[in-house]
């Protein structure tokens, strides 16, 4: 195991050891902070966001993000072991946070220390953001203001080293069917849960006119319903929840007007800020991606990839299927290879921006 790779793993113990549940990740900020100014990098921090920029920052120059966070979800009850006392078994490292998204953090860490006094033909910028968990008001979106123009980014991820080229967007619907109340015995009133029944029916069968070439169709899924105080009193009011999975075919906002006009029921967007990611296949994201022998997919999880307005790619060590599991773990192994072809990566997406000085 190279250098690199055991201090990444003890930064990522120090984490694990470090409670950061989402909007109280201030002692993890503490620790990557530090890390970052013990090596000479200049971090800065806004609330519980940790970042730092490459030296020779130049704004005539394109600018890459690489991000990901530092908070964690809340241990499940399932746990078997503390979830905050890191454990090394064989080639697992056990630990809350550490697939999701310790090791992303760790690994791009490195990768940013490596190249940050290296030449580049684009400004390296390093952001480890908190509340992603929670998409909170204090993380990603805090952050990107701060760090100025943006032109692309890489996120890690646990996607096992695999580059995602899309992830649909969210839109929640709180909807309201409004009826009449009577008596069921003799037929009296308007069934407002028929008529939510109906539009139920409706989204269950709808299809949009356009449909996204990346990340296909719109996805509509009813999840909640509630109505009626009794047996024999017909309700008057039914409420239910859409889960809506956008993409780039139609805005968020178009979205939920499109909606709204099938349905009788009242529809409220809870946000949506959520958008759908989608980034091409020529862009150099995903040229390099491909140069480095990275599978491209459509990822099936959301991330703070939908809250950043320019093309990103979502790629990082471990696997989505471990994420807010009892008895998280990360491969050492991944480790060292999320830090190896990280950097392979900087160096294709270098050369495909033109640049031949590296070494």
């Amino acid at each position: 195991m190279n250098m690199k790779t055991t201090e990444a793993i003890g930064l990522l113990k120090q984490l694990i050891a470090t409670p950061s549940l989402s909007r109280d990740e201030a002692r993890t900020a503490d620790l990557l902070f530090a890390f970052l100014a013990e090596r000479g990098a200049a971090p800065e921090r806004l609330r519980n966001n940790v970042w730092a920029r490459a030296e020779g920052f130049d704004p005539a120059r394109p600018t890459l993000l690489l991000n990901s966070h530092h908070d964690t979800v809340r241990p499940a009850a399932s746990y078997t072991r503390d979830p905050y006392a890191p454990a090394v078994e064989g080639d697992r490292l056990y630990g809350l946070g550490s697939n999701d998204a310790g090791a992303s953090v760790v690994s791009l860490t490195e990768t940013f220390l490596t190249f940050r006094t290296q030449p580049l033909p684009f400004n390296l910028v390093l952001g480890i953001s908190a509340e992603e968990e929670c998409m909170g008001e204090n993380g990603i979106r805090a952050l990107l203001p701060a760090l100025g123009k943006i032109d692309m980014a890489l996120v890690g991820e646990p996607t096992g080293m695999r580059a995602a080229l899309g992830e649909r967007g969210l839109v929640v619907l709180d909807c309201v069917a409004h009826g009449k109340s009577g008596h069921a015995a003799r037929g009296e009133g308007v069934n407002a849960l028929y008529i939510a029944l109906d539009d139920i029916a409706r989204l269950r069968e709808f299809r949009f006119e356009r449909e996204s070439e990346l990340l296909g169709p719109i996805g509509i899924a009813v999840t909640q319903i509630e109505a009626g105080t009794q047996h024999n009193v017909v309700p008057d009011t039914c409420r239910f929840v859409a889960d809506i999975r956008t993409t780039d075919a139609y805005t968020n906002e178009e979205t939920v007007e499109i909606l709204r006009a099938a349905i009788r029921s009242e529809a409220t967007p809870r946000s949506t800020r959520i958008r759908a990611a989608a980034v091409g296949e020529g862009h150099p994201l995903v040229k390099a991606a491909k140069a480095v022998g990275r599978e491209t997919y459509i990822s099936p999880t959301t991330s703070d990839r939908t809250l950043m307005p320019f093309p990103s790619l979502k790629m990082g060590p471990g696997q989505s299927s471990r994420s807010h599991t009892a008895d998280e773990f990360v491969l050492l192994t991944e480790i060292a290879e999320g830090i190896a072809v990280y950097e392979k990566y900087i160096e294709k997406l270098a050369q495909e921006y033109g640049n031949q000085t590296l070494g």
